[in-house]
């Protein structure tokens, strides 16, 4: 994770020692370059002798026993620099957006467009959030729940956004029995915070529901409510109807009726309309690089046009299954305006039966009922849309707007 989280700053430093340019190595000699300067610059804890050697040793696995000197060479080179020193500018005091995707190793593609949309101040922040391990979110589906995990060793602190949720300060909450009796789940507060948007409904509709973190709090924020879940894989539709269908921890009973459907969200396969619908669709991931830093390496400006055209395909999709009345909720885990206003503008171009909620007033209900309790809503918002942004906020980055059936 170290070595995707730095990448391009780990580039850098074998370009500066490496006689040959970094496109002309070999990919398994890069990696075990890199995995051997993200030692010797973040991993104290290592000598220096053995990160050199164990990389030069995954070389000679690799095949490449030719680059086994060149590899030494190298990194004997980088050793006998300060990197400490050399990573130690503050990504937050970067002056321009080539110092700031340079220093934080982000694509300054990515930076720049994100400057553009949120100054560099912000970007600075979401920059420095995607760049830390961030601490574990947990959504408490049981009052015994936060007793039991910390008689289990784990340190809790309240959440900072919704009243339901934990952060996780030590411990490894997979490892928790508690977790995996279900009495909590793991899942950002951004994420809960989309879930709680949905409000209730006697019937819900979830198009795109794989892994099932926001159809569960869905679920057990309506109970006795039918909720359909459609997921376009079989093999998730099947995980996912083995999550869905497990008794609500919170109750005595079997009180969910959750039906999950292997389907293409794009040409849903409903007769009846749905109070509630949530179209949490498939996006680029860019407001989550904190935990999935591959995402920035992998990602292409061509890929937001691709994406978009499959966002405004199952929005429109959903729109069709809202009820008079009704409200759809459009989310993504995506900063990029390709995926989030714009898709919206396109749907909506095409449909005058909607119109878009303001999220301020779902925020203040959520305030007044006591589980948002993060003092500035204005904050999580932008437009009537919500936006929220790492570093800035607490959480990764979501959007979600409100569609109202007219």
């Amino acid at each position: 994770m170290g070595v995707l989280r730095w990448r391009s700053w780990l580039d850098s430093r074998i370009a500066a020692s490496s006689a040959q340019p970094i496109s002309k190595l070999d990919l398994e000699v890069l990696i075990a370059l890199r995995i051997a300067v993200y030692q010797l610059g973040w991993l104290s804890r290592i000598p220096v002798r053995a990160a050199i050697n164990e990389s030069v040793e995954l070389v000679k696995r690799a095949r490449k026993r030719s680059a086994a000197p060149f590899v030494n060479a190298v990194l004997r080179k980088i050793g006998a620099s300060d990197l400490s020193q050399q990573r130690s500018q503050s990504i937050l005091s970067a002056s321009s957006t080539e110092a700031l995707a340079a220093i934080s190793a982000h694509p300054p593609w990515l930076v720049e467009r994100w400057v553009q949309a949120y100054g560099l101040k912000a970007v600075s922040q979401i920059c420095e959030y995607d760049q830390s391990i961030p601490v574990p979110a947990v959504r408490i589906r049981h009052p015994e729940a936060e007793g039991r995990l910390q008689i289990e060793g784990f340190e809790l602190v309240a959440g900072a956004l919704l009243s339901s949720a934990r952060r996780v300060l030590h411990g490894d909450i997979g490892r928790s029995a508690t977790f995996r009796a279900g009495l909590c789940v793991v899942q950002d507060e951004a994420s809960q915070l989309v879930a709680a948007l949905v409000g209730t409904g006697a019937n819900i509709l979830d198009c795109c529901a794989a892994p099932g973190g926001k159809t569960a709090a869905i679920a057990d924020h309506n109970p006795g409510g039918e909720i359909a879940a459609v997921e376009f894989h079989p093999h998730r539709a099947r995980l996912l109807r083995k999550l869905l269908n497990a008794k609500n921890p919170a109750s005595d009973a079997q009180d969910r009726n959750i039906q999950v459907i292997a389907a293409d969200a794009r040409n849903l396969p409903f007769d009846k309309k749905f109070e509630r619908v949530l179209a949490d669709v498939p996006c680029s991931g860019t407001g989550t690089l904190a935990r999935n830093p591959e995402i920035k390496w992998r990602l292409t400006p061509a890929d937001l046009d691709d994406l978009q055209v499959r966002q405004v395909a199952i929005l429109r999709s959903a729109m069709g299954q809202v009820a008079a009345g009704g409200r759809l909720i459009y989310s993504t885990c995506s900063l990029e305006r390709e995926e989030n206003e714009a898709v919206i503008e396109l749907a909506m171009g095409l449909q005058s039966s909607f119109r878009v909620i303001d999220c301020r007033t779902e925020l203040d209900r959520l305030q007044r009922e006591g589980e948002l309790v993060w003092p500035g809503v204005s904050s999580l918002t932008r437009g009537p849309y919500l936006r929220t942004l790492p570093g800035v906020h607490p959480c990764e980055g979501f959007f979600a707007a409100i569609l109202e059936k007219i």
